[in-house]
């Protein structure tokens, strides 16, 4: 019997895990990590934090198992694990600070640090870094704890930026609104790798989105609107779920040719 097996049979085999590289991806990427901010400010006030970040962690740890029980790439599934890990990630960094009274210039570069070791152990493990190649249960670890790491590292950058650096929450958005061009720009007219700047934006997502987040919800007294950390989260909660909803029924964001990015 031959041992060879058509295209077709190998993308069964492998399907990929995560969702196309669409708007309504970034949309989605964009809503999450505002969410995950105002989420985790509501959870630590009202329960306090040692329940806070219990809750949020089952919450993370819940999700990851739901979205590794998917065969293949599901929207929901995969989502709903974005949002956790939104969550749970504003609590690691947020713990390091207000916990243990880590500056917030230690702790940004602590999970930098962190950032580049898991690159660094996925590139040498698998030899890519692309998203289009996530069709393995090993590359889908690599994969979240790249997440994971983006999502601390860019709380902690946000925080940095407004507090310790007195941008505020405006000024961090008008910041990381300016840096989150580079890539797109590298991208688009300087044939820059796509990797590389997929990875510069997902990363710069989340100091942005978590400084929208607070500029709407915190106090006036503290640079924001007072919309409320509660209102926040459930405004964003809601339309992430409509786009999740729709994505679900459309499939838009299933890719329907595999890539070879091995």
């Amino acid at each position: 019997m031959s041992t060879s097996y058509s295209l077709s049979e190998s993308t069964a085999r492998r399907a990929l895990r995560v969702p196309e590289i669409t708007a309504y991806f970034w949309i989605i990427k964009g809503l999450s990590t505002a969410m995950g901010e105002s989420t985790s400010d509501y959870l630590v006030r009202v329960l306090t934090p040692i329940p806070a970040v219990a809750l949020g962690f089952v919450a993370f740890v819940v999700a990851l198992l739901v979205q590794f029980a998917m065969r293949r790439y599901r929207a929901w599934a995969y989502w709903l694990a974005v949002a956790m890990v939104g969550v749970f990630g504003t609590m690691a960094a947020d713990v390091l600070h207000v916990g243990f009274t880590v500056p917030y210039v230690v702790s940004t570069a602590l999970y930098a640090v962190v950032l580049a070791a898991v690159f660094l152990l996925w590139q040498r493990t698998e030899h890519t870094l692309s998203i289009h190649g996530i069709d393995t249960p090993r590359r889908e670890i690599f994969y979240w704890a790249t997440v994971v790491a983006t999502f601390a590292l860019g709380t902690a950058t946000g925080d940095l930026t407004a507090t310790t650096l007195n941008l505020g929450y405006a000024g961090s958005i008008v910041l990381f609104a300016v840096i989150i061009l580079i890539p797109a720009v590298g991208y688009r007219w300087l044939r820059w790798n796509s990797i590389f700047c997929f990875w510069f934006a997902y990363v710069v997502t989340r100091p942005l989105g978590a400084s929208i987040a607070d500029w709407l919800g915190k106090p006036a007294g503290a640079g924001g609107l007072n919309v409320g950390d509660g209102t926040v989260s459930l405004v964003l909660a809601l339309v992430i779920a409509g786009f999740v909803a729709f994505l679900t029924i459309t499939r838009r964001d299933v890719r329907r040719e595999p890539v070879d990015a091995r």
